[in-house]
């Protein structure tokens, strides 16, 4: 069986094609591991100043949990799966590279999931993103009711998650869930790579700095948050790029 993800260099950018359109991208254990291992070896290449994360063909992104390998699954095994995805994700959560996905088709689940613990997200005009988990009797379990409403607010991610709502490229748009939709007849792929083009030609400490006094706010009060900011300013301060 071929890789679930591969990588392409584009520049000094890496692209992480999630590489199972047969099965909507959907995340295996295997997938997830993929991601792990890719995302822990990008992450100490000095090459690399941008992930970009997209998934192959047109339909999915990425339609979350691999259900086929999961009918076969104990209580345990989903337990298991569920810690997989902090385990595996936590380094591209992490990153100092900004870290983008690039939704080429529907982000659903933990596909969804997947894109939130990104920095930043794009997406082809037909896309649609869902977090359906309740309406199949579970809640999200790859970070979507901690991520989304820092993404989006309280209220919106509420009616999102206790809906199971599904929004167009556009409602994303609107709601700050993406950045950027492609102008029609650019691929996405092509449009973020372009999009990006100042980061990855940016001064890689400043960003990662930035990212990780972003990063940081969320988990500490303001007083902490801004003694916390200097800290990472004195990093950039005393860099070559500066």
């Amino acid at each position: 069986e071929r890789d679930p993800v591969r990588v392409e260099r584009r520049g000094a950018a890496a692209v992480l094609w999630l590489d199972r359109p047969e099965r909507m991208n959907a995340l295996s254990r295997a997938t997830l591991r993929a991601l792990g291992r890719l995302s822990r070896e990008l992450a100490i290449d000095d090459s690399v100043r941008a992930i970009v994360i997209t998934g192959a063909g047109d339909k999915a992104f990425c339609a979350g949990a691999d259900l086929k390998e999961r009918k076969d699954f104990s209580e345990n095994d989903v337990r298991e799966q569920v810690a997989m995805y902090r385990e595996e994700l936590g380094p591209l959560d992490r990153s100092k590279k900004p870290v983008i996905a690039a939704l080429n088709g529907v982000a659903f689940g933990g596909g969804l999931e997947l894109a939130l613990v990104c920095d930043l997200r794009t997406a082809a005009a037909h896309v649609s993103v869902a977090l359906p988990e309740t309406t199949l009797g579970i809640i999200p379990g790859a970070g979507g009711t901690q991520r989304l409403p820092r993404i989006v607010g309280e209220s919106r991610a509420k009616e999102m998650i206790l809906f199971g709502r599904r929004l167009s490229a556009d409602e994303a748009l609107a709601w700050g869930l993406v950045n950027r939709i492609a102008p029609a007849g650019v691929p996405v792929l092509e449009d973020t790579l372009e999009w990006i083009a100042p980061l990855l030609a940016g001064a890689p400490i400043a960003l990662g700095a930035a990212l990780g006094a972003i990063d940081v706010s969320f988990d500490v009060g303001l007083d902490t948050g801004l003694a916390l900011e200097r800290v990472f300013y004195d990093e950039t301060l005393r860099s070559a790029d500066r």
